[in-house]
Formats: structure tokens, C-alpha cells, sequence
């Protein structure tokens, strides 16, 4: 397993088969997964385990190109207060033990939640591998997996006490099995005025003025609301770091680069951005 970095035993033990749904340990020398029935998965050489059930295909997740402008903008600590401000909704419950980053990407925001939290172990669980390969070195206390967020999460019942959503989609059922009584869920959404600046010039995908009712109607009754807080900076962006924003996001399935480059090139450079947010808990019904 030469340049993989050791599995944390605690972070797998959160894990279930996908076939089976016993427990998962890992392998003598670090090579794969095995759970207590004999169902075996494979770590690949980058580090990362893909837990999908026989014959099931996720969704399509982000592509390599999608991936690398997320790896790009946010490794420019652009969004270094959205983390900042995701770590503080984590924390305001207590320090976490175990977290879940559901659509997590690349496990640049677990990675800052965990560097806060010192106790804890995490799993950041995408459909996209070209993501997970990211993922897997992403932190020393985290194990990236390739699943489906839509299909049941290859997650033991009531096992982590945080589960975290950034831009990503919401399984409330699933998120309400796997959260622990006690837990939290947080979920990150743009606010109406996100990116306003290139929404329009862009032609790129609105916020939905229903999003709040429609965030609710994906949770409920399995969750309920606690709190929420409102993250908003302007950011001064270059072109390059403006075109790796939008390459990143869902608006690139829906254009190209060469559009991009081309309605960019009509904006200042460099070009002032709002970044806007919401960051709301929930907590499992009771």
C-alpha cells in the first residue's frame, strides 16, 4: 500500500457492508474492507473503498475537470469561512465523535471541521471517484468512500453524532438512521443573493426562492429545524479563480468552458463576488 496513508480503525468502524450491513474492519496490510460475513472490498491505489451493493450504479458525480477547479478554488482558501463557519455550527452542540460528510467531494470541508475537532473521526462519502480520490488524503482521520447518498448509506445505524451536507443532496430517512439520537445534522445552502454577480452575466442556475421550503420538505418528519446562520463576504476573485468557482459547481454541467471563458471576458478582472450562505441544524425528531 505504498504512498496510502493507514485507515483509521475508528473512522471504518462507522461503516457497514453494502451487501450485508455487518460491520466492516480493514485487512491485514491496509489492502481493502472485509466485513463479518466475508464480503471483501478493495482499497484502491488511491486510497479511497468503493461500497456499492451488487450491480448498482450512483449517480453520475462531479468529473475529473469539475473536481480539479474545486481542488484549485478551494485550496485558494476562498471559502475558508464557509468551513470556519461550518466548524463553529458543528462545535455549538459540543465536540462531535464521529462525523459523515454526505456529497462531501474532495473532504475539504471535513478536513477543517475535523482540525477543530481533535477527538473526532469522519467519512466523507461521494458518488464521483474522481473525488474520492481527493478524499482519501484529505485527513489522517478520514476515510473516503464511493456511495450513493440516494441508496441506503453504507453507514451503521445511530453511528456518527454529526452528519454534514454542503451543496449536496439530502437523504432525510437515511440521514435520520444514521445519526445518532443526540446527533445534529447541518446542512449549507446558498442564500438568495450567492454568486449574484455571476448569475446573471453567467447565465447560470438561480437559487430557488422556495429552497427553505423545499430543504424542510426533504428532512421532515424525520428531522426538525434547531438553527440557523447566515455566512456573507464579498470576495475579490481573479479571472482564473472566477472561472474555477463556476467550473466547480453544478452551472458546468449545463455550459462550457470556451462559454465561460467567453462571458467572463466581458467582466472586470478582477471581479468582486458575494459569497452567502445558510448554515442550519437539525436534530432527529423526537
Amino acid at each position: 500500500m505504498s504512498g496510502r496513508i493507514p485507515l483509521d480503525d475508528r473512522a471504518v468502524a462507522l461503516l457497514a457492508c453494502p451487501v450485508c450491513r455487518s460491520a466492516l474492519a480493514v485487512v491485514p496490510g491496509g489492502t481493502g474492507l472485509r466485513c463479518e460475513v466475508g464480503h471483501l472490498f478493495d482499497r484502491a491505489r488511491h486510497g479511497h473503498v468503493t461500497l456499492l451493493a451488487p450491480a448498482h450504479r450512483p449517480p453520475s458525480g462531479d468529473s475529473a475537470e469539475m473536481v480539479a477547479d474545486r481542488v484549485a478554488f478551494l485550496g485558494s482558501g476562498h471559502y475558508a469561512g464557509i468551513t470556519a463557519a461550518l466548524a463553529d455550527a458543528v462545535l455549538a452542540d459540543g465536540p462531535p465523535a464521529a462525523l459523515l460528510d454526505l456529497g462531501g467531494g474532495t473532504g475539504h470541508h471535513l478536513a477543517g471541521v475535523l482540525d477543530r475537532a481533535p477527538e473526532a473521526v469522519g467519512v466523507v462519502l461521494d458518488s464521483s471517484p474522481y473525488a474520492a480520490r481527493r478524499a482519501a488524503r484529505a485527513h489522517t482521520r478520514a476515510v473516503a468512500v464511493v456511495a450513493d447518498s440516494w441508496a441506503r448509506l453504507p453507514v451503521r445505524d445511530d453511528a456518527v453524532d454529526r452528519v454534514l451536507v454542503v451543496f449536496a443532496p439530502r437523504n432525510g430517512p437515511e440521514i435520520a438512521r444514521v445519526l445518532r439520537p443526540d446527533g445534529r445534522l447541518l446542512v449549507v445552502t446558498p442564500a438568495a443573493d450567492h454568486l449574484a454577480e455571476l448569475v446573471g452575466p453567467l447565465e447560470l442556475l438561480r437559487v430557488d426562492p422556495d429552497k427553505s421550503a423545499r430543504l424542510a420538505a426533504t428532512l421532515e418528519p424525520q428531522l426538525t429545524r434547531v438553527r440557523s446562520t447566515t455566512y456573507r463576504r464579498r470576495l475579490t476573485l481573479s479571472r482564473p479563480a472566477a472561472t474555477s468557482l463556476v467550473g466547480m459547481g453544478p452551472h458546468a454541467r449545463h455550459t462550457t468552458p470556451a462559454a465561460i471563458g467567453a462571458k467572463l471576458a466581458a467582466l472586470p478582472d478582477p471581479l468582486v463576488v458575494t459569497v452567502s450562505v445558510d448554515v442550519t441544524t437539525y436534530r432527529p425528531a423526537s
